[in-house]
């Protein structure tokens, strides 16, 4: 015979000839020839040896006992209280009860959802890193869920985790906020068959994901497209002198061409309007000189209504001169100062002729 001690919070299993014998508690205790003794920390959960059915048939090993069952598709967490333990794989594992509260989650890896029975605390441990999903949605963005391909639901921002299992899960994101799209270098025919080359920009955003993503394939080339309809439509029905002159008024046309189609897109066109047009060298060679023409007309015009103003002036100023013998002494003496005021220099001559002169021109 041999003595044994079994310390606090430890228990002991005795076997005799390989097979389970009996439970031992804490405490001293013989053990006879041909047993042999295995302990084990309360504390702990341990992997069920193959004779546990053996076992589980001793009553005080089944009341001491708790045995978790995890099945091929699923896995478990252990906590030690509160406390997240460790991830226990498919198999049979068994625990004393008593010492310390210990409790098993088992998450069915077939069921994707099954990942919210875990404590937030624990999602990101490094242990289950491998048997989770994770999907990040920033606060401007929108995610779609699918599993096996099958929508979901919409998902807005946050973190999310889903179990890896043999359903394959899948997140499409989407940006909601304003977006610009530009349409560039866009050759047009006006309504007199002028060519020319339109830069045209527009603002939207997605007001429904689902039917941008879902409904739609690749909702932006088809908004591009609808947009670029719409312009050539509103460019066609113009001249190009009407087209320069009311290229303000392509926004609300385009706006109004895309409204109810873009709403099937899932997005809102916000604004629209042309950038720049682009003319063909020779076409702007011509606009040039027409311009320059018209400026110069317009300059003609101008110095010939000068001219008949200061005509029209000078008419009224000799009625008013003739009417009043003042007057014109008054402008006959202004014209004699502008000429003395050219004169440097005065050389009498002729006697008393000169001052004759000049005395009759002031005189009355």
């Amino acid at each position: 015979m041999k003595r044994t001690r079994i310390n606090v919070g430890k228990v002991g299993i005795v076997s005799k000839n390989g097979d389970y014998n009996r439970l031992i508690m804490e405490g001293s205790h013989w053990l006879m020839m041909r047993e042999s003794l295995t302990t084990f920390d309360k504390s702990q959960m341990f992997q069920a040896p193959e004779m546990i059915d053996a076992m589980l048939t001793d009553e005080n090993f089944k009341n001491a006992t708790e045995v978790i069952e995890i099945g091929d598709n699923e896995i478990a967490l252990s906590y030690v209280g509160k406390n997240f333990s460790e991830v226990l794989r498919p198999g049979r594992y068994f625990y004393f009860k008593g010492l310390v509260e210990l409790k098993v989650v088992v998450i069915d890896m077939n069921d994707p959802e099954s990942a919210n029975l875990i404590e937030k605390s624990a999602l990101r441990n490094t242990y289950l890193k491998q048997f989770l999903y994770e999907f990040k949605i920033e606060s401007s963005e929108e995610g779609l869920l699918f599993f096996d391909g099958k929508f979901i639901r919409t998902l807005t921002k946050g973190l999310y985790f889903f179990t890896k299992g043999i359903t394959p899960v899948e997140v499409l994101k989407i940006d909601m906020r304003q977006i610009q799209l530009e349409l560039s270098g866009q050759e047009m025919l006006t309504k007199d068959k002028a060519a020319l080359r339109i830069n045209f920009q527009a603002n939207y955003k997605v007001i429904d994901a689902q039917k941008a993503l879902l409904d739609s394939k690749d909702f932006e080339k088809q908004l591009y497209t609808l947009i670029q309809l719409g312009l050539r439509e509103f460019v066609g029905t113009l001249t190009l002198d009407e087209l320069l002159s009311a290229k303000e008024k392509v926004s609300e046309f385009v706006l109004n061409y895309v409204g109810k189609r873009s709403s099937k897109l899932g997005v809102e066109v916000l604004t629209a309007g042309i950038r720049d047009i682009v003319l063909p060298g020779e076409v702007k060679d011509i606009m040039n000189k027409v311009l320059v023409a018209q400026k110069s007309a317009e300059a003609n015009i101008i110095a010939r209504r000068e001219e008949t103003a200061a005509t029209r002036s000078l008419m009224n100023t000799a009625k008013l001169m003739d009417q009043n013998e003042m007057l014109f002494k008054l402008k006959e003496m202004e014209y004699i100062e502008k000429i003395a005021e050219k004169i440097g220099e005065v050389t009498v001559s002729n006697g008393g002729k000169v001052l004759d002169q000049l005395t009759s021109v002031f005189s009355k």
